[in-house]
């Protein structure tokens, strides 16, 4: 069996896409999402659907409650198909069966984790039973000089569907043999904040949309939440501005320290150090056995020296073994350069200082090219962030017919303040050089992220400017 974790928010098109991609026979469903598996079945390769309630795994109080006010009411209560299967019964008749007689290799497949849904077509990207194992010892070491095994409890707002919590959280408990606490809505900052005082966390892995909403939540404002037995806040999936990073620590005494993979890689993380220097804008060191170079953009042959921007390319023990039944995509992302393993080319634009440590510009398919310059959205967020009312920012590139592209900014303030669009770019004149100042600011109430991850929609903002333009 490999498992592929999928997001229970996508539409019914969606999930039949993706069910369709990685042509799964069997699906494990809350009864809240059962309906949909059913009307999308006869479009799937599905054979079997397996269902479990909420209900199932509550205390013997709040599973009274739960029935009497809550499942009726809320969709948890379904009419299981003949055909079908509850995940309990399973449990229960299979608990004392010898264990199947399937050979189950170190390089066999674990697991096949969608990416690249938010820029173009998903892909299954395959990892190994050892790519799991090898990335949690990786961040364990990583974390030993503050994570305790077997005490130290890990906080986890994070979907288990994501390489984050799914590598990030999952296996580094695993091999230090520590609780996870997982939350199951990372939006109800409320009870994320209830979570960790009931549980008081050490290490709490989490994304830069989160940091953000926690520094806005009052309780937090007011100096009422304890986070004192948080040791280290990881952030990673999105670029963390240093802004957020700065007043988070400012606020709650606890640090972030900031990292960088991504799916493909099965988590050969690069990090800032849990003790030692943490440069500002920095993703930080690669991890022990990870392996990171800078190439030219263009053929991505050449290695770069210290300071000149290229693609990031990464080369682990853990990178994934394939696309899933992709070829042509694996071929374009796992390429050979020398007499070692693959590399996984990234499509990041990076730098590496003289120190080693890895500063990332901005995604190759963002860059901004206006009048001839090449302009990171990253570098004006960072500007524009350090402005005292805004609470967050998105920046992209929008067709202009004179200069081929312009910089456009898209901001949300905090909340009660004010300002206007002329005082963004002023305050941009002030940082920035003039080409890099946007051409374009719009206030608005909140940005369109990807949903749990939280990594801000730069090509949803540019095409809701152009279609704007279009209607104009």
């Amino acid at each position: 069996m490999v498992v592929t974790p999928l997001n229970p928010l996508l539409s019914a098109p969606e999930l039949t896409t993706l069910l369709a991609e990685c042509e799964a026979e069997t699906l494990a469903v809350l009864t809240l999402c059962y309906d949909q598996a059913k009307s999308i079945q006869p479009h799937t390769a599905l054979k079997r659907i397996i269902a479990t309630s909420i209900k199932e795994y509550l205390p013997l109080r709040l599973r009274l409650l739960f029935t009497l006010l809550r499942e009726q009411r809320d969709g948890h209560r379904i009419q299981l198909h003949p055909q079908d299967f509850w995940f309990g019964e399973l449990l229960t008749a299979y608990a004392h069966a010898p264990r199947p007689t399937v050979a189950v290799s170190p390089d066999a497949p674990a697991v096949i984790l969608m990416s690249g849904g938010t820029t173009g077509t998903p892909k299954g990207a395959v990892g190994l039973h050892r790519s799991l194992v090898a990335a949690g010892l990786q961040i364990h070491a990583w974390l030993q000089p503050v994570l305790e095994d077997w005490h130290d409890v890990i906080l986890l707002p994070l979907p288990l569907f994501h390489v984050y919590g799914h590598i990030g959280g999952l296996s580094v408990a695993l091999v230090g043999h520590n609780p996870l606490a997982l939350i199951p809505n990372p939006r109800d900052i409320t009870d994320v904040l209830r979570t960790i005082r009931q549980v008081r966390p050490a290490f709490f892995g989490s994304v830069p949309a989160l940091f953000i909403a926690l520094l806005q939540h009052p309780a937090v404002q007011a100096g009422k939440v304890d986070f004192r037995s948080i040791k280290c806040c990881f952030s990673g999936a999105a670029p963390l501005l240093a802004e957020t990073k700065q007043r988070f620590e400012a606020l709650t005494r606890g640090r972030i320290i900031e990292g960088y993979s991504l799916t493909e890689a099965m988590l050969a993380c690069v990090c800032n150090p849990v003790r030692g220097l943490n440069k500002l804008r920095s993703v930080g060191l690669p991890l022990p056995d990870v392996e990171l170079d800078i190439v030219d953009a263009e053929a991505g042959v050449q290695s770069l020296a210290p300071a000149e921007v290229g693609e990031v390319v990464l080369r682990a023990p853990q990178l994934m073994a394939e696309y899933w039944h992709n070829p042509t995509a694996t071929a374009a992302a796992l390429r050979r350069r020398d007499a070692g393993g693959p590399w996984l080319y990234t499509g990041d634009l990076g730098y590496l200082d003289a120190d080693g440590y890895l500063f990332l510009v901005d995604r190759k398919t963002d860059l901004i090219k206006t009048s001839g310059y090449q302009v990171w959205p990253q570098e004006i967020e960072e500007v524009i962030a350090a402005h005292p009312t805004v609470a967050e920012v998105g920046v992209a590139g929008v067709p202009d017919a004179v200069k081929g592209e312009v910089a456009k900014a898209w901001v949300v303030l905090h909340p009660g303040a004010s300002t206007t669009e002329g005082d963004i770019r002023a305050f941009c004149r002030e940082h920035l050089a003039p080409y890099k100042v946007p051409a374009y600011v719009e206030l608005r109430p909140a940005l369109p992220k990807t949903l749990l991850v939280g990594k801000v929609l730069r090509r949803q903002l540019v095409e809701e400017h152009r279609h704007a333009r279009a209607s104009a």
